[in-house]
């Protein structure tokens, strides 16, 4: 309570000294979309101690209408200062917690739902780090978007083009996250025209979460700025690549990494891999939380590296579960990395969901499979089969249909979560399935 009530005392202190006019209060809905309310200086203090009431039946997934009384009340120690631009005033952010009227955690926060299996982590003696990188497009702003977008540039991969419009956009946005405390490791040109990559720094879940929120948000304001559409769909381009958002991840013994094990293959301790046993085993269960949107599964199933298929290897940039090559003496650097998550995942929920299963593989003692080397994408069903190789769904709608059996996803995410999840899912395919695509009528309405 002590380390609450200083940082409860920081914010106060620095919203006074830095002569801040707005505080930002954001929370995500159950998708992961960014919501906000703002307050005045004066009305701070009350929010760290009562909260804010706010209509929960407007905000999806939040609760029902006739439940709408919700309370939003800041985290202080996410509070940080936005940097300003021109005369603008100054103004401050702080995550917050939903609550209930009686004070209680709201079962449809999806925070909360990653504290939740933060804490399970926490009580086995684990903390959970995750490393993101972070994928985008960047295209020229349009009035129609029912015409293909256009890209900034026709780049590639690390491609350095002089005085692009992508790397002065790229240099913004990492200056002002850097101003913002949010640490970046790597950012350069991805593979597809006008694609880009900026790597967050390696961080707690949790911290790393809310970093990936504002991240969102901070590029989207800056695109504006410049006049260029920011852009984490997974797959706007047909023929190139889709945006992910490869994710490495670790557990902390304490000070020790508890996935490096000297001597060991791939220095890969029994804990790792039970943890990476548990991600795979679970992998078909959790794609349609880690994979959510239609247009997810065009990525996945649209080649350029996209991971299609259930396994793991060394180096291996086909597999699921990549094991990156080990630096001699950086042990405590030992991490895996899962590439099917999306950019516009929900990330408390896709967090939540990746760290639960490599739990259970520990808790359960599961067995990882041999590694593959091959490149899984070049071989036959029949060869995949053989191998033991398990595709993932291939549309939102299998991937639902595999979530909604999983007792282990409901557990994760709470039922209110897991429900509300499936309906609103289960309409967006209802949605789309009903649509004549330009596909059809190009190909079909000139001969039928």
């Amino acid at each position: 309570m002590v380390d609450m009530d200083k940082q409860q005392e920081f914010a106060l202190r620095t919203v006074e000294e830095r002569d801040v006019r707005f505080i930002r209060l954001w929370f995500a809905d159950v998708l992961g979309t960014l919501k906000s309310v703002a307050i005045a200086p004066a009305e701070l203090e009350s929010a760290f101690d009562e909260g804010i009431g706010f209509d929960g039946s407007a905000i999806e997934g939040m609760t029902r209408v006739s439940e709408d009384d919700m309370i939003v009340k800041p985290d202080p120690s996410t509070f940080l200062l936005l940097p300003t631009q021109g005369n603008s005033q100054g103004t401050a952010r702080m995550f917050c917690d939903i609550l209930t009227p009686e004070g209680q955690p709201s079962l449809a926060d999806p925070r909360h739902v990653l504290k939740n299996t933060l804490a399970k982590a926490k009580e086995k003696g684990f903390t959970f780090y995750v490393h993101p990188e972070i994928e985008f497009y960047l295209f020229e702003q349009q009035d129609d978007w029912s015409r293909p977008p256009v890209p900034i540039d026709e780049g590639g991969y690390f491609d350095h083009v002089p005085r692009s419009s992508a790397m002065d956009f790229r240099r913004a946005s990492v200056n002002m996250l850097e101003q913002m405390g949010i640490s970046v490791e790597y950012s350069h040109h991805e593979g597809g025209p006008g694609q880009n990559e900026i790597d967050l720094r390696y961080a707690d879940a949790l911290t790393t979460a809310d970093n990936i929120m504002t991240f969102r948000t901070v590029l989207k304001e800056i695109s504006l700025e410049r006049g260029v559409y920011a852009s984490f769909m997974p797959k706007p381009l047909a023929d190139q690549p889709g945006s992910g958002m490869h994710t490495h991840l670790s557990l902390f013994e304490g000070d020790g990494n508890a996935f490096y094990e000297a001597g060991q293959e791939f220095n890969m301790s029994l804990i790792a891999r039970q943890f990476a046993a548990g991600i795979l085993h679970h992998a078909a269960e959790i794609c349609a939380v880690t994979n959510q949107y239609v247009n997810s599964y065009k990525r996945l199933w649209g080649g350029n590296e996209a991971p299609s298929y259930i396994c793991w290897g060394h180096n291996n940039r086909s597999a699921l579960l990549r094991i990156p090559q080990y630096k001699p003496g950086k042990g405590n650097s030992a991490r895996m990395e899962f590439r099917a998550l999306d950019p516009v995942a929900n990330p408390y929920l896709a967090y939540s969901v990746l760290l639960a299963a490599g739990l259970d593989g520990i808790e359960k003692q599961l067995t990882l499979e041999e590694p593959t080397s091959d490149d899984v994408w070049e071989l036959t069903d029949a060869e995949r089969q053989a191998m033991g190789i398990r595709p993932l769904p291939s549309s939102l709608d299998d991937a639902l249909k595999v979530m909604e059996k999983s007792d282990f996803v409901a557990e994760v995410l709470g039922e209110h979560v897991f429900e509300y999840f499936l309906r609103n899912k289960h309409r967006e395919w209802e949605e789309y399935r009903r649509q004549v695509t330009p596909y059809e009528l190009q190909q079909y309405l000139p001969r039928l």
